[in-house]
């Protein structure tokens, strides 16, 4: 059984460092801020390990990955 996982950010954590789209380009897009944007929906499986890397790669540990629905 896989894992359904989405990203989520904290928005007041976050400060535009861009890094989340250069590693998940496939799931995340910029705002004309350089804020992150994701594709809604469950990361599909061959993307997880992309998503788990630029969630531990975030300098300000504001991006995480979640269950749909969770807070």
């Amino acid at each position: 059984m896989s894992e359904e996982l989405e990203l989520a950010v904290d928005r007041t954590r976050c400060d535009g460092s861009r890094l989340c789209a250069e590693l998940l380009p496939e799931r995340i897009r910029l705002d004309d801020w350089g804020y992150p944007i994701f594709e809604p929906g469950a990361i599909p499986a061959h993307l997880l390990p992309h998503a788990r890397r630029a969630v531990a790669a975030c300098p300000l540990l504001a991006l995480r990955l979640r269950r749909p629905g969770e807070d």
